[in-house]
C-alpha cells in the first residue's frame, strides 16, 4: 500500500465512523472492503488477473459461509440481500470497463462481459454443487476446501510451480511464454485471507464458530484496512464489534490519528531510510568488510520490524476510526529476553494462529506416543512449528533454513532455561539487570542472524555473508 491508498482508506474509514450508524456500518464497511479488493490488487503480466484474482477471493468467502453457516442462513432475507449486495458490486467493478473512460476501480481494465459472464455462471455451480454437498457431508466438504485453500497458497508460495502456473495460463492464453515469471501470480492478501478463512472453517468443524450473518463474515475476511498486510483478527471478535454501537468521538479519533502519525513515520521514514542500506542479493555480493556486512544486517534487523509494525499501526489505526479494535501484532519484540518471548511478541497474530491450529493438536497427537522421550517431542514440535511459518513466508529453501534456525533456537533456550533454573539463583538485582540485558543483546543477535536467511533468496548468498560477518571471507 502506498501513501494514496493509505489517504484514501483513512478518509473511508472516517466517513463510515462519522457517518453510519448499526447495520449501514457493516454494509458500508463491507461495499468498501470488497472494492479495496480490486483497487488494491496490483497489476499482473496475465491479462485481466487483476480482475480475476479479486473475484475468486470474494467467491471462497461466500462457499466458505454458506458451507459453515446454518442450514437455512442463505435464505434469510438479510443474508439474500448482502449477496446481492456484493454481485452488485462486481458487476459495478466489472461493467466499468464501460461506463468509465480510464481504468480506476482495477489496476488494468476489466474483461470483456462474455468471458465474466460464462466464468460467474461457472463459479456459481461449482458453489452451488458443493453447497448442496456440504450440506449432507458437511465436515468431508470443510477438509476439501482448507485443502484448497492451502493447496492455492503452496502453488502461490512455491516459486518453481508458480512460474509454471504462469506458462500455463500464458500458453493457455496463446501468448508467448518466455517472459513468464514466479512473481506473475501476486494475489492480494491471500496469506491472510486463507488463514482467516482455514480458521472459520475449522471452528466449524469443531463446534466453536458462532453464527454470523454473510455481511459481518465477508467483511472480516476482506476488511480494507487489514486486508494487505494483516493482522490476523478472529471473526467472533470481530463481529462483538461490528454488533457494538459507534459514533466516532474525540478520543477515538485522536487515538486513531496518533496511531496513524506513528505508523506513517515508521513505514514512510525510518523503514525506508534503512532500506536504502538493509541487507540485500546486491549487498551480500558488494559488501567486503565485516563491519559493514553487521551493519546492514542490522539495518535489515529494524528496517523489516519498522515496516512492518509501521503497516500494523497503520492498519489499526485506520480500524479504529470506523469502530473496529484489531488485534496487536507487535510488543517491542527486540527488548525481549529469550526466544519464545520474541515469538510471542513478533507477529503476535501469526504466532497465536499457528499455536492454535497447528502446534497445540500436533502436540497434543504426539503424547499419544508415550515411548517417545519428552525432550523429542519438544524438538519436534518447535521444528515443524517454525518450519511452518517459514513456509508460510515462501517455500524456498532459505525460508527453510530460517524457519529451522528459529525452531533450534527455540528447543535450545528451553533446554538452557530448564537446566539453569535448577542450578543458578541470581537474587542480586545488579546481577539480575546485567543478566537481562545480556540475554536481550543474545536474543536479539540470534533473530538479526536468522533474518539473513529471511533476506536473501540463495543458500549460498547466504553462505557468504556468515562467512563475512565473521571475518573468514
Amino acid at each position: 500500500m502506498g501513501l494514496v491508498e493509505i489517504a484514501v482508506s483513512v478518509a473511508a474509514a472516517l466517513l463510515v465512523g462519522a457517518l453510519a450508524r448499526g447495520i449501514w456500518r457493516t454494509t458500508l464497511l463491507l461495499v468498501l472492503s470488497v472494492l479495496a479488493v480490486y483497487w488494491f490488487q496490483p497489476v499482473i503480466p496475465l491479462r485481466s488477473f487483476d480482475f480475476w484474482l479479486p473475484s475468486l477471493t470474494l467467491a471462497f468467502v461466500i462457499l466458505t459461509w454458506l458451507i459453515t453457516s446454518a442450514g437455512d442462513a442463505w435464505q434469510a432475507r438479510q443474508n439474500l440481500s448482502t449477496l446481492l449486495l456484493i454481485l452488485g458490486v462486481v458487476a459495478i467493478v466489472e461493467l466499468s470497463r464501460y461506463l468509465l473512460p480510464d481504468s480506476i476501480l482495477t489496476a488494468t481494465i476489466p474483461p470483456p462481459f462474455l468471458p465474466f459472464l460464462l466464468l460467474s455462471l461457472i463459479l456459481a455451480v461449482a458453489t452451488a454443487l458443493l453447497f448442496q454437498l456440504s450440506r449432507r457431508r458437511q465436515s468431508p466438504t470443510i477438509t476439501f476446501v482448507i485443502v484448497l485453500l492451502l493447496v492455492v497458497l503452496v502453488l502461490l508460495k512455491t516459486p518453481a510451480l508458480s512460474q509454471q502456473a504462469s506458462i500455463f495460463f500464458r500458453t493457455l492464453a496463446n501468448r508467448s511464454v518466455d517472459g513468464a515469471l514466479a512473481t506473475d501470480l501476486r494475489w492480494l492478501g491471500f496469506s491472510y485471507i486463507a488463514f482467516r478463512l482455514v480458521h472459520v472453517l475449522r471452528d466449524r468443524q469443531t463446534g466453536r464458530l458462532p453464527e454470523l450473518s454473510l455481511a459481518e463474515f465477508a467483511t472480516y475476511v476482506v476488511f480494507f484496512p487489514s486486508l494487505v498486510a494483516g493482522p490476523i483478527d478472529r471473526a467472533e471478535r470481530f463481529a462483538q464489534d461490528l454488533r457494538k454501537e459507534f459514533r466516532l468521538g474525540q478520543d477515538d479519533t485522536l487515538s486513531a490519528g496518533q496511531r496513524l502519525m506513528i505508523g506513517l513515520f515508521k513505514k514512510f521514514v525510518i523503514a525506508d531510510a534503512l532500506a536504502l542500506i538493509a541487507l540485500n542479493d546486491a549487498l551480500a555480493i558488494q559488501v567486503r568488510s565485516t563491519f559493514w556486512m553487521w551493519i546492514v544486517t542490522y539495518a535489515y534487523a529494524f528496517q523489516i520490524y519498522f515496516d512492518f509494525s509501521g503497516y500494523t499501526d497503520i492498519a489499526i489505526g485506520t480500524a479504529r476510526l470506523a469502530g473496529v479494535k484489531l488485534p496487536e501484532n507487535f510488543a517491542a519484540p527486540y527488548l525481549k529476553p529469550n526466544l519464545a518471548q520474541f515469538w510471542n511478541s513478533w507477529h503476535i497474530t501469526l504466532t497465536q494462529w499457528i499455536r492454535s491450529y497447528f502446534f497445540n493438536p500436533f502436540n497434543r497427537w504426539l503424547r499419544g506416543y508415550r515411548k517417545v522421550p519428552q525432550w523429542t517431542m519438544m524438538l519436534i514440535g518447535q521444528l515443524s512449528t517454525m518450519l511452518l511459518i517459514g513456509l508460510w513466508h515462501g517455500v524456498t529453501v532459505n525460508f527453510v533454513l530460517w524457519g529451522l534456525w528459529h525452531g533450534f533456537g527455540l528447543f535450545i533456550q528451553n533446554r538452557w532455561s530448564d537446566f539453569a533454573k535448577a542450578r543458578f539463583n541470581v537474587s542480586n538485582p545488579r546481577h539480575q539487570s546485567a543478566l537481562k540485558l545480556g540475554s536481550i543483546f543474545l536474543t536479539f543477535n540470534f533473530v538479526a542472524l536468522g533474518w539473513v536467511f529471511f533476506a536473501l533468496t540463495s543458500p549460498t548468498l547466504s553462505r557468504i555473508v556468515f562467512s563475512k560477518l565473521f571475518g573468514i571471507w
